[in-house]
């Protein structure tokens, strides 16, 4: 089992997240310690949030006071919904957060079942809990707890590759071929996207971009792909590569068969609802890309940002690092087009836009059988506002 921790400065988009899954049947409630009871036994992100508030008034100066933890078992063990709560209650305590309030979430969407743990790290008198040690103390914990529930123990292997981390290519610093290739080699097994628009957002996020390229050969027109490594503000800083260099699928046939099947596999897809979501809500809830940047980071979610020599907005695309998805704004909704943020950020027209009703979830006692579940590949652990020891949340 591998423990992931993330800190933030914000409970609600934390609480939010985890309940949109629920509201969107990829989720359930299954355990709330010191969380107050309502009379249904249903409960609203605002109901949830109302337990951390005493806390939050009594916190000194702790400026990152979410914990967002996910405890992520081996695909192959069979963890039922009792289990997991007890596994949970173990974990909190023995770090020292057991007299918190928290909230679980087992998620139940994509290819393992796992738990989410939402609390905060400042007791009632608003002091910080320590976290000293606290990546030793978590491996410790996960491994006596393996042990304890008869769970398969993470491999070295996997807790090496669960640190490792692919940074963006650095011009600067010589082999841009390899680095390029570290990068170009990966994202197809990993993501899903439909575009090559959508492949170069992701791939902006490393300092590369990919330029389809067209001519004559033997009389015949050609088709291509070059590979160019970009500096911090995302202009060319180097010579193209060309995709045959970095294999078959990083080749424009291989990434236009991707395209197709991401297509299809996108079409119902849970997650797309469940983003449309968060960034509806950040939306409403910011007042300049900054905020909405920043409050869809601490979900897991980047946004990048197209413009125009003139400063106008042409493109949005949201990358969810939780389902491995890249979507463009239009893609999601109408509302999410670059338009409507051209005009929001560039010309103060705010848009008149709905926050998506959150639908109230109940604390489940069912044992379910185990449903697949997201976890958000390694690779991007650099990207993440919600610095952690062991990876993306």
């Amino acid at each position: 089992m591998i423990a992931k921790i993330g800190r933030s400065g914000n409970l609600y988009g934390a609480l939010a997240y985890n309940q949109l899954k629920v509201e969107n049947e990829n989720g359930q409630i299954l355990f709330a310690n010191k969380i107050i009871e309502t009379a249904n036994g249903h409960y609203s992100v605002a109901q949830l949030a109302q337990s951390f508030a005493p806390y939050l008034i009594a916190n000194r100066n702790t400026e990152k006071h979410t914990l967002h933890i996910s405890l992520n078992p081996d695909p192959n063990d069979k963890v039922s919904d009792d289990k997991f709560r007890e596994i949970a209650e173990e974990y909190m305590r023995e770090m020292g957060y057991g007299e918190q309030p928290f909230v679980v979430f087992k998620h139940t969407d994509i290819d393992r079942s796992h738990i989410h743990i939402v609390s905060v790290c400042v007791d009632e008198q608003g002091k910080k809990i320590s976290d000293k040690f606290e990546k030793m103390r978590s491996m410790n914990l996960c491994r006596e707890l393996e042990k304890k529930h008869g769970l398969i123990p993470a491999t070295d292997k996997e807790r090496n590759q669960n640190d490792k981390v692919f940074r963006p290519v650095d011009y600067r610093a010589g082999d841009v071929k390899s680095q390029i290739a570290s990068v170009v080699r990966h994202l197809p097994n990993y993501y899903q996207y439909q575009s090559l628009g959508e492949y170069n957002a992701l791939l902006s996020l490393f300092n590369i971009t990919a330029e389809k390229i067209e001519g004559e050969l033997q009389g015949k027109m050609q088709q291509g792909l070059l590979y160019i490594p970009l500096n911090e503000k995302g202009e060319r800083a180097g010579h193209p590569f060309k995709a045959s260099l970095f294999g078959k699928g990083a080749g424009l046939p291989a990434l236009e068969l991707h395209f197709a099947k991401c297509k299809t596999a996108l079409k119902d897809h849970p997650s797309k609802q469940t983003l449309k979501a968060a960034a509806t809500i950040a939306l409403k809830t910011t007042s300049d890309e900054q905020a909405f940047k920043k409050q869809l980071a601490e979900q897991g979610i980047n946004v990048v940002v197209r413009r125009n020599d003139t400063g106008r907005i042409y493109g949005m695309t949201f990358i969810d690092h939780n389902s491995k998805t890249v979507w463009n704004g239009s893609r999601l909704a109408k509302e999410l087009s670059a338009n409507v943020f051209n005009d929001y950020w560039n010309n103060n027209i705010k848009p008149e836009i709905k926050e998506p009703a959150l639908q109230q979830p109940k604390i489940s006692t069912s044992n379910d059988a185990d449903l697949p579940a997201e976890e958000a590949h390694h690779l991007f652990d650099f990207l993440t506002t919600e610095k952690h020891e062991d990876g993306l949340i």
